[in-house]
């Protein structure tokens, strides 16, 4: 189907008088005419407008969208990325299962893993993902879930998604991604045999950093499953205004992904210049060791990057975030805006390696601009004299 025809008509209609924009249906019940009617709805919420916390109609038409870009046959928007991220996951384990997951996701993913989930008798091994065999000869009788981020979180490494497919599922064993770096327009894992697919909609399908929330996508007996089990039951359930905003930042996507992709790689073309920089990390920079993997898998790429400095002190670090005038110091990313986040933020553990990597989200800004921003903040880190 056209990207278009998803973005500006797909799943809008049976709406009255036609509206261009979709309504919002700020409600939170919806009334019945008949006792079968009503019996009907209550005994398959799933399918039914009965309680906005299951099934609303401004939401129901962002999820058909999402579930038509990832190629998926259902969607459900949840409250959060993490929220999303917890549903797909905890609604296939038990008491007694293993996981294998990527170790350099997401913070609040790992901690999931790490942390909470152990509360529940549920084992987790941490692998690094760059190889199949990672996660091959991490497998146990009793592993049931793979749960991929690719590329993950501040270094950007990827996964094999088709190799790592293949094996799961001749061993049945259910296959979870996080989508969110590439988004639907640039990869599509389902079509390379990923079973479940996840989005933090805050980033850039919302595209305007005014909204928290997030996706699971994937067959619609493994939605109905997540349905029936976490959601309905932990009740992370987003507003209809949120699917609004969601809905509205989701018209120009395509657009904004690409903008974000030519300005991060004039970005990148002008970091191989900076001998301040030590390495850096973004899939569709030639000197990625992944770079082959990033183009058979991916169409594209989106703004956010790594950088590693080459600095001999914490204060260097800090005085080149602080020089920053257009980027912004926040966490999050995929909205219009450009940020910095230093990884050594997160934590006190003075100049270790991972502390000389600093994340840059890439916005929508004049890329001279931001060039200009750069040069004058690698030359106050410079100068700096620490």
């Amino acid at each position: 189907m056209d990207i278009t025809k998803i973005l500006h008509s797909f799943g809008e209609n049976g709406f009255s008088y036609s509206p261009v924009s979709i309504p919002i249906y700020e409600t939170s019940i919806f009334s019945f005419e008949s006792f079968e009617q009503f019996q009907e709805s209550l005994l398959s919420e799933f399918d039914s407008h009965l309680y906005t916390r299951g099934k609303n109609p401004t939401v129901e038409v962002l999820e058909k969208k999402i579930a038509a870009l990832e190629k998926a046959e259902s969607a459900k928007l949840f409250s959060s990325g993490i929220a999303a991220v917890s549903a797909a996951t905890m609604a296939f384990l038990k008491s007694g299962d293993h996981v294998v997951c990527v170790k350099d996701a997401y913070g609040w993913t790992n901690r999931l893993f790490s942390q909470y989930l152990n509360r529940f008798g549920v084992e987790v091994t941490f692998v690094d993902g760059k190889n199949p065999d990672d996660f091959i000869k991490s497998t146990k009788s009793n592993t049931k879930l793979f749960f991929l981020e690719s590329p993950t979180t501040f270094t950007f490494q990827l996964q094999d998604l088709s190799a790592i497919a293949e094996f799961a599922k001749d061993k049945n064993i259910k296959t979870v991604i996080d989508n969110t770096w590439a988004t639907p327009l640039f990869q599509n894992p389902i079509e390379l045999g990923i079973d479940i697919v996840v989005h933090s909609a805050s980033k850039y399908i919302g595209g305007h950093s005014d909204v928290v929330a997030g996706i699971v996508a994937g067959n619609e007996r493994d939605i109905r499953y997540i349905f029936n089990t976490e959601f309905m039951n932990i009740g992370a359930a987003p507003g209809p205004f949120e699917a609004w905003l969601l809905l509205r930042g989701l018209r120009t996507i395509h657009l904004r992904m690409q903008k974000h992709m030519e300005n991060t790689l004039k970005i990148v073309d002008f970091l191989k210049t900076v001998k301040e920089v030590e390495d850096i990390y973004y899939p569709l920079y030639e000197n990625h060791p992944q770079y082959e993997l990033a183009k058979k898998q991916m169409r594209g790429g989106s703004g956010l990057l790594s950088i590693k400095l080459r600095v001999d002190s914490i204060e260097k670090i800090i005085k080149f975030t602080n020089a920053l005038k257009i980027f912004r110091k926040a966490v999050s990313w995929g909205g219009y805006e450009s940020l910095v986040m230093p990884y050594a933020a997160t934590n006190r553990e003075g100049l270790t390696e991972k502390n000389k990597i600093v994340r840059l989200h890439i916005g929508l800004e004049n890329s001279e601009i931001l060039i200009e921003d750069l040069q004058q903040a690698f030359f106050a880190m410079k100068k700096s004299g620490f």
